[in-house]
């Protein structure tokens, strides 16, 4: 027996083994039982309830179960797509109430669905529902980039150089660069005319060239092994967004995945900084100041700011471009294909945005006069967004006990409000709410929302709201008129209607419609 003497007190090796492992067990004990407990018994007093807590697991696998099963179901043309998207929050929402307690984990999420909450959340006007830091494989996608990083003096810094990279003048010199990359992809269209295609594919690579041209001053090709790279990292977060591992065994035990992760991660990295170091060097013939006046250059530009103040990492370069490669090109591809799929559906309101086209650009391409015109266009776009809403929903923490409305919500519990719930709510939107009527749109999104703020966010809202709002929105325009010009299409008779909560809402088969020339 070996002993050893502490504090003047003779103590066994044994005994010590036996209080550490003591020190343990109650550690883990108050996380996965003691804590939930105490959460779920304040939650219920307010009358929020939910399923109950399982151990270790929370509700993941009923989640993981109920979506299965969801998606193994044929499904009709309907646009109520909560049941088929997020179907665990359809069903305990109908159970237990617009807002309701659902576990990841030992994580204690807090599902809210009523607008005015969500604008309190959203505006977070004392600071008090910060974003959550990223974990995991969501940190290998994005890193602590602008739409990732937490609240603070890094986020502001962060916002204001893509501020100007995607707004005002910026945005109007980017139009030329999105109508040559819609040309490039209409070329390909020829062979199709008569024929099936499918669009999901055919606006990712669009969407794809749109980044790389106007955001980083190259073409697809140059960018195409990263958007590879970052869509594997995307599908390991599909893969593994349910998964709960025992809290602390990652630092000893990675899985494939995680090893896969993290290999794929470095070859972004160094991709992009190869890139990078490009840009400097053309800089270096051209002056100090002309790393260029895209969003490349301007994060470049920051990186080598003499001020502190202004200064960026380099690790905060790769972030951004990281988060501008995948999100910018994610959420237009399928904001596009849903409205594409919507107008081939509905081909009495293709035609009247048709008219609008033909009556604004005639058969030239869209220029910046024409498009924010666009009446019968943005009123398409936002029913897009409200029926098939990318971000199916937004996620933030509670930093420190706060009254969320009538509620107390004690401190790091998740808030996440769902973006569909809210699109698809009868009482906001009426009895039509799951048709599709562009027209309650005609009188602005205050109108139709009753001004109702918080009723209405593919975008986000508050000082967060999507800094790709307009960039986004001028894209999908100019890309969508530019088919109009040319073809009619109509949905293929082959279409499977499967909506699909990937990292976005996106069609688990694509989309295949048949184009006809004009």
């Amino acid at each position: 027996m070996v002993t050893l003497a502490v504090g003047g007190v003779a103590v066994t090796l044994s005994s010590l083994l036996c209080v550490v492992l003591v020190s343990v067990l109650v550690k883990v004990l108050h996380k996965l039982w003691w804590t939930p407990t105490r959460i779920s018994k304040l939650m219920a007093s307010q009358g929020i309830r939910g399923p109950p807590y399982r151990f270790i697991h929370g509700n993941t696998k009923q989640i993981a179960t109920m979506r299965k099963e969801a998606m193994s179901k044929p499904k009709d043309l309907s646009h109520d797509i909560l049941s088929v998207v997020q179907p665990h929050m359809h069903s305990w929402i109908m159970i237990y109430g617009k807002n309701y307690l659902q576990w990841h984990g030992t994580r204690a999420q807090f599902v809210i669905t009523e607008p005015e909450l969500c604008k309190e959340i959203l505006n977070n006007k004392d600071r008090a529902y910060p974003k959550r830091e990223v974990q995991g494989f969501v940190r290998k996608l994005l890193g602590d980039g602008l739409v990732s990083a937490t609240d603070g003096e890094k986020w502001g810094k962060l916002r204001k150089i893509a501020n100007h990279a995607f707004h005002g003048e910026s945005l109007k010199s980017m139009l030329s660069e999105m109508v040559a990359s819609a040309e490039t992809m209409l070329e390909r269209w020829k062979d199709y005319d008569g024929k099936e295609i499918e669009v999901f594919g055919e606006f990712k690579l669009f969407s794809s060239e749109v980044i790389s041209r106007t955001a980083f001053g190259s073409s697809y090709i140059e960018g195409k092994n990263i958007f590879e790279m970052l869509n594997n990292i995307g599908f390991l977060i599909f893969k593994n967004a349910l998964t709960i591992r025992i809290p602390g065994i990652r630092k000893f035990l990675k899985t494939r995945d995680e090893i896969e992760a993290e290999k794929l991660e470095k070859a972004v990295h160094a991709s992009i900084v190869e890139i990078v170091k490009k840009r400097e060097e053309k800089a270096m013939t051209r002056g100090e100041d002309s790393f260029g006046s895209d969003f490349l250059g301007l994060l470049v530009k920051a990186y080598h700011d003499s001020n502190d103040d202004q200064r960026i990492s380099v690790d905060d370069l790769v972030d951004e471009c990281k988060t501008f490669y995948f999100a910018g090109q994610e959420t237009v591809n399928t904001s596009l294909t849903w409205t594409v799929f919507l107008l081939a559906l509905h081909t009495d309101w293709q035609e009247e945005a048709r008219k609008e086209v033909i009556q604004l650009f005639g058969k030239q391409n869209p220029n910046h006069d024409g498009i924010a015109k666009m009446k019968t266009m943005s009123m398409i776009i936002n029913e897009s967004l409200r029926l098939y809403t990318p971000p199916v929903s937004i996620t933030r923490k509670v930093e420190r006990e706060v009254r969320l409305g009538q509620f107390i919500v004690p401190a790091n519990v998740d808030l996440v409000i769902s973006t569909i719930a809210i699109h698809h709510d009868p009482q906001i939107w009426g009895k039509d709410v799951q048709l599709f009527k562009p027209d309650r749109f005609s009188e602005g999104v205050a109108k139709a929302t009753n001004n109702n703020v918080g009723a209405f966010i593919p975008f986000g809202l508050g000082p967060r709201t999507c800094v790709g709002l307009n960039f986004a929105t001028t894209e999908a325009k100019i890309a969508l008129s530019m088919i109009l010009q040319r073809y009619s299409f109509t949905l293929s008779p082959g279409y499977i209607h499967s909506p699909l909560h990937y990292l976005t809402c996106r069609p688990q088969h694509g989309v295949q419609v048949m184009l006809h020339s004009l």
